[in-house]
């Protein structure tokens, strides 16, 4: 099954939009209503104040709306590694990866805030690994941070994401206090509009500032929920593992992209740690970042039966997770 999308073919989106339309089925199989969690952004819940309503008349109104975030990331990764040349040849693996990553736990399944984030963070990410020839800088730069406060407004701990941008543009330019200076400018934007609005509107004491909420994140799962963290744990040690032996043979700025999405993989890992919640939906932060990584297991992999033991065994997850409702 890897080998369709291992294949430079030009076809290869319409085949994830169709893998996709088959991974996501328990979307609609199974509804999910939206669950409104303590650090969820005003954002957020200004979409969901007019989703409820149509909602009420077209359950599967989230269901659809996941399903074009889910395709149009997965799409929208996979382009982006494939520009910045993170693998050895073009593929559509990092697509299918992430696919496949986000149906095998079925908190995965909902219409979430991290959801909605993760296409906020590809942007980012994506322009801070072309930051090193970018001849309008700035422009960017002020997007960056103009982006990164909005998602902070969808899903607050996304402000953790700063250390990934301060990181980001530290290795990429040259340090110019004015470039600084157009970030932060870029960041307090949309906190300035969003002030201001309240003041005018005579609503600014009514807003409850999130917060950062430190907790030991717990994980409440069966059997088939375990048995996919230790997969896809093994998946990551082994794409790792093949990654970090062909960046010596990249040039210099596909290794700094692959270290700027190490680091963004960090910083997913650690958002958990600042959230209130104990459920797993917060999780697929972390689903963009490995996606790549894991895509490398199925690509580098000199054995075959290895690549395909590793990826019928997170399909039999899928299947168990999503038609089986285990």
């Amino acid at each position: 099954m890897t080998g369709i999308f291992k294949a430079n073919n030009p076809s290869g989106n319409a085949i994830l939009f169709l893998y996709a339309i088959f991974l996501k089925l328990p979307l609609f199989l199974h509804i999910r209503l939206p669950q409104l969690q303590a650090l969820d952004g005003i954002l957020y819940k200004i979409i969901l104040h007019f989703l409820n309503p149509v909602a009420n008349n077209f359950k599967p109104i989230y269901s659809v709306f996941t399903f074009i975030l889910l395709i149009a990331q997965a799409i929208g990764i996979n382009k982006i590694v494939n520009d910045l040349k993170l693998h050895k040849q073009n593929n559509y693996l990092t697509g299918m990866t992430y696919l496949l990553i986000t149906s095998m736990f079925s908190d995965w399944f909902s219409f979430s805030a991290p959801l909605i984030v993760n296409t906020l963070l590809i942007w980012i990410w994506a322009k801070l690994c072309t930051l090193y020839n970018n001849h309008h800088a700035k422009i960017s730069l002020f997007n960056i941070g103009f982006i990164t406060s909005i998602a902070a407004f969808v899903y607050f701990p996304s402000v953790s994401f700063l250390v990934l941008i301060i990181a980001g543009v530290a290795i990429s330019r040259p340090f110019r206090l004015q470039e600084w200076l157009t970030i932060i400018v870029g960041a307090f934007t949309p906190i300035y509009l969003f002030a201001s609005t309240l003041y005018l509107t005579n609503n600014i004491g009514t807003y409850h500032f999130p917060g950062f909420h430190f907790s030991y994140p717990h994980f409440f799962g069966n059997k088939w929920a375990y048995s996919a963290l230790i997969l896809l744990s093994l998946a990551i040690a082994i794409g790792f593992y093949f990654t970090n032996t062909n960046m010596r043979r990249q040039v210099v700025q596909a290794r700094k992209s692959w270290q700027l999405l190490f680091l963004y993989a960090t910083v997913a890992a650690l958002v958990p740690f600042v959230n209130a919640s104990i459920n797993f939906s917060y999780w697929i932060l972390l689903a963009v970042p490995i996606s790549p990584i894991v895509a490398s297991a199925f690509l580098y992999s000199e054995k075959k039966v290895v690549s395909q033991i590793l990826y019928w065994s997170m399909f039999v997850i899928f299947i168990a997770v999503g038609f089986l409702g285990k």
